[in-house]
């Protein structure tokens, strides 16, 4: 369904669907940065990290199929307190968002699938909110393992062992329990 609205969306606005390829470790956007777009995974993983004085935090993955952009940013145009990277090299279909709001409002359709899409992204938030509520490791990692289980094939385990406020030490031994 997503890749379907995404797709005619580029048939109605194809000037406003450009595509990039990063590096590993390159940057998509930067905290401090404007969010300009939302962007359609075709290939390779990124990472959403917050970084506070003492750590930097993954809070979400995109890898093929998903949807990402700095959330906030993406709605409120204020600066994104995120930056997302690229954990190995990815090909990403940026989608400018003006236009995809123009392409939402031209039709109940279009408005239709666009809220089912909102809908799924609060309900990941809300799943990942609930999950930094758990205070047991092995909880957090079933969790998430039901949810997402290719996330486990798609990021490395350094990524997702952050993910889940862990070390990869504690995250590998729980994996072998």
């Amino acid at each position: 369904m997503t890749e379907d609205f995404f797709q005619q969306f580029e048939e109605a606005f194809p000037e406003s669907v450009s595509f990039i390829t990063l590096p590993r470790n390159g940057v998509l956007i930067a905290a401090g940065q404007r969010e300009r777009y939302s962007y359609f995974v075709l290939s390779g993983a990124l990472r959403v990290v917050y970084k506070s004085e003492s750590q930097a935090q993954i809070i979400r993955f995109g890898y093929e199929g998903s949807i990402i952009t700095s959330l906030p940013a993406f709605f409120d145009d204020s600066p994104s307190l995120f930056d997302i990277i690229a954990i190995r090299k990815s090909e990403i279909k940026c989608l400018e968002k003006n236009a995809l709001f123009r392409f939402v409002e031209s039709s109940p359709q279009y408005q239709k699938s666009y809220q089912l899409i909102l809908q799924d992204l609060v309900r990941q938030q809300v799943e990942r909110e609930i999950d930094l509520l758990i205070s047991s490791p092995a909880e957090r990692y079933q969790r998430v393992l039901a949810r997402s289980p290719m996330l486990f094939q798609k990021i490395p385990a350094v990524h997702i062992a952050n993910y889940l406020r862990m070390t990869p030490e504690h995250l590998s031994r729980i994996r072998k329990s």
